[in-house]
């Protein structure tokens, strides 16, 4: 890897911005397939942040097909679990794997140094440094045909290709929808399942992911900017379940949000966006790491035809389910009626339950 520092004098083919798994997952696909990639992100070294940590069977898949095999936690389902204690169930057709944010950047990581990918680290003005022409885009004198912004929820790439944000589309408007926020924390315990467990409380879920033999992934989503503990005390006798483990046996805890990013747009002339940067609906179906997987090699088949704005239409497809479900399940859980309603037809018809859960989950 280079040192920090510029994305490199001579240019390349693709300026990723953004050294995530999107950022990392895009540039080992256009290094497959001959492209010359450089990286640039601007924390150094492997980073922690809030996130889910549930690799879904078809992210797995995607992953080892780059030759990333992180350790973790087997996972086998979804399990969610209300207040009263009734369970809507469903295994996935194939093992997924919880892992540590920290464990799978780190293998990727590994993985681009292995193949030789130049990784720069710095903190990039995107609009006043990148110089965005008809066909390439200049950073510091070097040459870009391409730039890829993989730089997350918040994207500064964003601002070079999208106006301010409306409705995407097939998705339900912004406006139906609360502004959800996310904080997690890790617990040092034995997992007591090898599913993910969805508990609902107050105006919060808790996600509980194992992702270690010792340690589960505690996740918590609401509407309400609230502290870690406050959450905990609105998930009934589970949350003080979870609240009396000394803190000692609690890690820090990370926050993500407002969740929602309504992106009108992915390309804009040489500049593509891939990843939570090209729009995010919400963690609840803890994909957001399986969909970036997913897209990477789709966008470089796209640069590779010659045909950026084919981009646009590409990721429009093969994310217009998750966005959809994702949306209608965000409206649902946020109101008791209705979330007491899906889960109730969840388990009057468990077939239908399984193959909607396996579907997401392959996706």
């Amino acid at each position: 890897m280079s040192p920090a520092g510029a994305a490199g004098a001579a240019g390349a083919d693709l300026l990723v911005v953004g050294g995530g798994p999107a950022g990392l997952a895009t540039a080992l696909v256009a290094h497959r397939v001959g492209m010359s990639v450089h990286v640039l992100d601007r924390r150094p070294g492997v980073v922690d942040k809030a996130c889910g940590e549930g690799l879904m069977p078809g992210g797995l898949e995607r992953l080892q097909a780059l030759g990333v095999d992180p350790p973790g936690h087997v996972l086998t389902g979804i399990d969610y679990v209300t207040p009263a204690g009734r369970r809507a169930q469903a295994s996935f057709a194939s093992p997924g794997r919880g892992v540590r944010r920290t464990v799978l950047h780190a293998a990727m990581r590994a993985a681009a140094q292995d193949a030789g990918l130049t990784i720069a680290h710095r903190r990039l003005d995107v609009t006043r440094e990148l110089d965005v022409r008809a066909d390439h885009v200049l950073l510091d004198g070097a040459r870009y045909r391409w730039v890829v912004g993989a730089d997350g929820l918040h994207s500064g790439v964003r601002e070079l290709v999208a106006a301010p944000a409306r409705r995407p589309a097939g998705a339900v408007p912004a406006r139906v929808l609360p502004r959800r926020y996310g904080l997690r924390a890790h617990l040092r315990t034995a997992p007591w399942t090898s599913q993910v467990q969805v508990r609902f409380g107050d105006g919060v879920e808790a996600y509980l992911t194992p992702v270690a033999d010792d340690l589960l992934g505690v996740a918590l989503l609401s509407a309400r900017r609230a502290t870690f503990a406050d959450h905990l005390s609105r998930l009934g006798e589970f949350g003080r379940h979870l609240a009396a483990h000394p803190a000692s046996d609690w890690g820090p805890v990370a926050g993500a949000g407002p969740l929602w990013q309504a992106v009108p747009r992915r390309v804009a002339g040489p500049v593509l966006l891939v990843g939570d940067a090209a729009g995010y609906v919400d963690a609840l179906t803890g994909e957001g790491v399986s969909l970036a997987l997913a897209q990477a090699p789709a966008l470089v088949d796209c640069l590779v035809a010659g045909d950026a704005p084919a981009w646009e239409r590409r990721w429009a497809r093969m994310t217009a389910a998750h966005r959809i479900a994702t949306a209608t399940l965000v409206g649902a859980v946020s109101r008791r009626p209705t979330r007491s309603a899906l889960l109730g037809a969840s388990t009057t018809w468990p077939g239908l339950f399984q193959r909607v859960v396996r579907s997401l989950a392959d996706a």
